[in-house]
């Protein structure tokens, strides 16, 4: 009995209990939890708040400024922001203003713009990211580099695929590209970072290498861009791409008018690849015939020397505005040859005792003039005795006969270097040979020397060994420090690097 009775106390005070909980639970003290927003910065709590879209609000309409220095309508909270729903019974809520100014206080708000990543192929060159307003800016920037490079006409024909056949002589862009791979995304970007909202200033970045002001020149009467690019250790072709205004070296500058002197420093690679059918000029050269009938005083320019013109066909490559050092031609067709100027002076040739070896390589044909063109003809000029790239070009880049073509000594003379060790085949930079990779020096007597630079490691010459003008030294290649096959063919007074570097159009012209 008495276990009867426990079990329905026990019965009877359950259900005593369960009406308890559901009296208490329709009552006034009932409470549902309710959804709040838990506010992070950082990985951080800074509050909770009952309506996110107030938050967002008031960060909009507290940063007016913002809005106006970047033309956009809407700021963002700070990148390591975040809102994640959170259901509780607290009453502990935060104020939003409050939240607002913690924010405030603790990290910059963001606007959307873009991020623009540029990927290098050399390794040794660490990749950029850029912040820029809009894509349209962006592209416009990228424009104005190309056309500081390419002429603006020359472009919008090389896009719209409306470039023109040539006729006679000319070029035409097959292709053109940066070398680097550039990707762009939309982000939320702090506004204390750097975001170009200008096309002129992110322009500038990208030819300069930095948004600094870059030095100029107030135009004098009597200047002339061949003038000021030599005054400001520039050549031509580099004062024009600073200044894209300029149509070419012969475009007329205005007294007054303040133009960039500053040498570029592209952060972009943009290469081009032209068609082009150009006339290449081929220099004469000077004879000396004596007629033993006229007296010993008589000299006289008896035929007046003529330079050739040579047409090539040819693919060339230009990298940032300069061509590449190799030029291979498609077809070569001759539209004047050259005539050697002639001097006859009286009396009879005098005897020199000039050495000549009887195991000379090559031809050999003494015209009885003083220096001898260092190639084969036709060839082509690929850079001159100027400024390139901040350095002095201290030589003339000759190109166009072909890998292994044959080198010959420009005049007689005593080996007085030779390096040899480095492969045929180099890169821009590369250090083999003083980055003139393999080459050869010939002492002429009188102070006077020429470098015959970038051959193949074949040299045919030896320190000490006495050459004639036209034997062969060696064969054109493209070691140490080069962009393609050519010969650079240098002329000092005095031993080489320490003596006076001479333009060797001296000797022909």
């Amino acid at each position: 009995m008495k276990t009867n009775e426990i079990i329905k106390t026990t019965i009877l005070s359950c259900i005593i209990i369960v009406l308890f909980l559901v009296n208490g639970m329709s009552g006034r003290n009932y409470k549902i939890a309710e959804s709040y927003y838990q506010v992070y910065l950082n990985g951080d709590k800074i509050g909770l708040i009952s309506d996110e879209n107030e938050l967002y609000s008031l960060i909009n309409e507290e940063q007016k400024d913002i809005k106006e220095a970047y033309n956009v309508s809407t700021v963002y909270p700070p990148n390591g922001f975040n809102i994640e729903e959170y259901k509780t019974y607290t009453k502990d809520i935060s104020d939003v203003k409050s939240v607002y100014n913690k924010i405030k206080e603790a990290d910059d708000f963001t606007i959307e713009a873009y991020k623009v990543k540029i990927k290098f192929q050399e390794e040794d060159k660490k990749d950029i990211t850029l912040n820029v307003l809009s894509k349209e800016i962006f592209e416009e920037a990228l424009e104005n580099v190309v056309t500081a490079f390419i002429d603006k006409d020359d472009f919008e024909d090389y896009i719209n695929n409306n470039q023109e056949e040539i006729d006679d002589i000319g070029q035409i862009i097959e292709n053109m590209y940066f070398e680097e791979t550039i990707t762009i995304k939309l982000s939320h970007i702090s506004v204390h970072e750097n975001i170009y909202t200008d096309p002129i200033e992110l322009s500038q970045y990208l030819l300069f290498g930095t948004t600094k002001k870059q030095n100029t020149h107030t135009v004098q009467e009597g200047d002339t861009i061949s003038s000021i690019s030599e005054n400001n250790k520039l050549n031509t072709q580099e004062f024009l791409i600073a200044n894209p205004k300029f149509k070419n070296e012969s475009s007329i500058l205005a007294i007054g008018d303040n133009v960039n002197i500053a040498l570029i420093n592209p952060v972009l690679t943009l290469v081009e690849n032209l068609h082009v059918v150009e006339d290449s000029e081929q220099t004469f050269e000077k004879e000396t015939v004596y007629d033993k009938d006229k007296p010993t005083s008589f000299e006289e320019i008896t035929q007046q020397g003529i330079t050739g013109i040579v047409r090539y066909t040819r693919k060339k490559e230009v990298v940032n505005g300069e061509e590449r050092q190799g030029a291979e031609p498609i077809s070569v067709v001759t539209i004047r040859e050259a005539q050697n100027e002639i001097t006859t002076k009286g009396g009879t040739k005098p005897k020199t005792n000039t050495y000549k070896p009887s195991n000379i390589t090559g031809t050999y044909i003494d015209t009885g003039g003083a220096w001898g063109w260092p190639t084969n003809r036709p060839y082509i000029i690929t850079s001159n005795f100027e400024w390139r790239w901040g350095s002095f070009h201290n030589a003339i880049d000759i190109s166009g006969t072909g890998f292994g073509s044959p080198i010959y000594a420009s005049r007689e003379g005593t080996i007085e270097s030779v390096t040899n060790t480095c492969a045929n085949i180099g890169s821009y930079r590369n250090m083999c040979g003083n980055t003139y990779g393999n080459h050869v020096v010939i002492n002429h007597g009188n102070g006077m020397y020429t470098m015959y630079a970038h051959l193949t490691k074949d040299v045919k010459v030896s320190v000490g060994q006495q050459v004639s003008r036209g034997q062969i030294i060696g064969h054109m290649g493209s070691s140490g420090s080069s962009t393609g096959t050519h010969l650079h063919f240098g002329l000092s007074r005095g031993e080489p690097d320490i003596g006076t570097w001479l333009n060797p159009w001296s000797l022909f012209r």
